[in-house]
């Protein structure tokens, strides 16, 4: 009487040679880093203060400016997740102001 164990260790061979393959890309040297970019920062006549964003990987500084001025954007939370939008306009953030100030507020006073 024979018992047949090829399947099993099929699998088994399969399930361990997925697993190398699985654990190839943990190796940091073949990973690609993610660098942060530098922040930018937006002013509006009807915000209080300045808003210094950091985009994200897939994001840039004109990207984050379309939005705010899109009266139809939704969704981000930028600048404190303000419900302002037009009149932003991209300001300097190496003036000492964008640092000075604190994370913009939906509740910011509008004039």
């Amino acid at each position: 009487m024979t018992i047949r164990h090829s399947g099993i260790i099929t699998f088994a061979v399969l399930a361990l040679t997925g697993a190398a393959a699985a654990g190839a890309g943990d190796d940091p040297a073949t990973q690609t880093p993610i660098t942060l970019q530098a922040p930018c920062c937006f002013a509006n006549p009807r915000h209080a203060g300045i808003c210094e964003v950091t985009p994200g990987p897939d994001e840039s500084c004109g990207g984050i400016l379309a939005y705010l001025n899109n009266p139809n954007s939704k969704g981000r939370t930028y600048c404190g997740n303000t419900d302002i939008r037009g009149g932003w306009s991209e300001v300097s953030c190496s003036d000492g102001e964008a640092s000075a100030t604190t994370a913009c507020t939906a509740g910011a006073p509008r004039e």
